[in-house]
């Protein structure tokens, strides 16, 4: 039996699923932003530049951390879409509309996940491989201390004499 939806009711629910629609957009270019970035860190492992790599670390940092705030917003709102979509079956061809817009954009976020992670994890190996290249350098110069195994200048002993010559 289809519950008939009251103007209040039916506000609430569009207010929901358009600011639910509306952090998804958000998210979303949040991730592509974050797949720009592990792009162009990637070309800055494999062209050495520890500067640039510092500097998208930290932007990679905070744009995590923007991500992961506004999941925290997300989750609740997405459990309010969904118990307010499953309790009204009666709705109007825009809500349909965006119902299927919110449905193609969870699709999509899904599919910049799998890249977003894709692209880390490529990240990862280019620095392991840069970190093992590093290391082996670092063995192979065989960095010696020239001083090392040599006493102290003042603690040589130059020779002693056993006899002394004394002339008055």
């Amino acid at each position: 039996m289809e519950k008939a939806l009251s103007t209040e009711e039916f506000d609430e629910r569009v207010a929901i699923l358009r600011r639910f629609r509306m952090l998804l957009e958000t998210q979303r270019n949040t991730f592509r932003e974050y797949l720009t970035v592990l792009e162009k860190q990637q070309l800055k492992i494999e062209a050495d530049d520890s500067e640039a790599l510092m500097a998208h670390a930290e932007l990679e940092t905070q744009i995590v951390a923007n991500i992961s705030n506004l999941q925290k917003v997300i989750k609740p709102l997405q459990l309010m879409y969904e118990s307010n979509n499953a309790a009204t079956t009666v709705a109007t061809a825009v809500t349909k509309q965006e119902d299927a817009d919110v449905e193609k954009m969870q699709l999509e976020l899904a599919e910049l996940q799998q890249r977003v992670l894709a692209q880390n994890e490529h990240n990862r190996m280019l620095l392991k491989a840069q970190l093992s290249r590093l290391r082996t350098q670092l063995t192979d110069l065989s960095l010696k201390n020239p001083y090392r195994g040599r006493r102290s200048v003042y603690a040589e002993k130059v020779g002693t004499g056993s006899m002394l010559a004394v002339e008055a």
